[in-house]
């Protein structure tokens, strides 16, 4: 890889990581450690403020943003292939936070790659859209980042309604619907909400403390669960 790409590729990476390490790098480039810290070095000089953690560990401090000036022809069409996929799943706020993103990546892209892409866009058929939608999965993706309190009005199997104050702590996906994993107040116990049923839902002036809820240590204790 020539300096010039990898540097590019360099600023992605501190870009889309909390944090880097030099020997990460270093096997992820295929070059030494001391050409890591080459190129680090010569970021730095180039006005990219790079900061330092005990155990070397680098990030990109707050604040700093560079918006992509190029994107390959493969690279554009993956997303407007997943903005199909995204467009007939059933949570209708995420299709349109993803529309906007890819709307913005068009506003970058040459002109014969910004037509490419509306091509392309017309000759993909995704298939129906799930009749039970949600329009709440970025709500509770915001919820879930900042430890913030939900009020829900939650529609049950039965029909029945109730109203509850949960604690979001992750989501997944079924093919068929998005499930939120909450510790619920109410009943004092982790639930599973499918947010097709959720009928209102606001964050409140609560947060609760940081976890380190994970979903694979959930869906290992719940099959554990199921064979006792």
């Amino acid at each position: 890889m020539k300096r010039l790409h990898r540097l590019t590729a360099l600023l992605i990476e501190f870009q889309t990581n909390k944090s880097l390490k030099v020997r990460d790098l270093s096997k992820s480039f295929g070059v030494t450690t001391r050409t890591i810290y080459r190129d680090i070095n010569a970021l730095e000089e180039a006005g990219v403020p790079i900061g330092y953690e005990p155990g070397e560990d680098y990030f990109l401090l707050e604040g700093y943003q560079v918006a992509p000036v190029h994107f390959t022809p493969e690279e554009a069409n993956a997303l407007i292939t997943a903005k199909a996929i995204i467009g007939q799943n059933s949570d209708a706020s995420l299709s349109k936070a993803f529309t906007a993103a890819v709307n913005k990546v068009r506003a970058v892209l040459r002109t014969t790659e910004k037509e490419s892409t509306y091509l392309l866009e017309k000759r993909i058929a995704p298939s129906k859209a799930s009749q039970n939608q949600s329009d709440t999965l970025m709500a509770i993706q915001k919820a879930i980042g900042g430890f913030t309190v939900l009020f829900m009005e939650y529609r049950t199997a039965d029909g029945s309604k109730s109203q509850r104050q949960v604690e979001p702590l992750a989501l997944y996906f079924t093919q068929e619907h998005w499930i939120l994993v909450a510790y619920c107040q109410l009943r004092k116990a982790n639930r599973e909400f499918r947010l097709d049923r959720i009928i209102k839902l606001s964050p409140i002036d609560e947060n609760f403390p940081p976890n380190q809820f994970t979903l694979d240590d959930y869906f290992k204790k719940n099959a554990t669960s199921k064979k006792s």
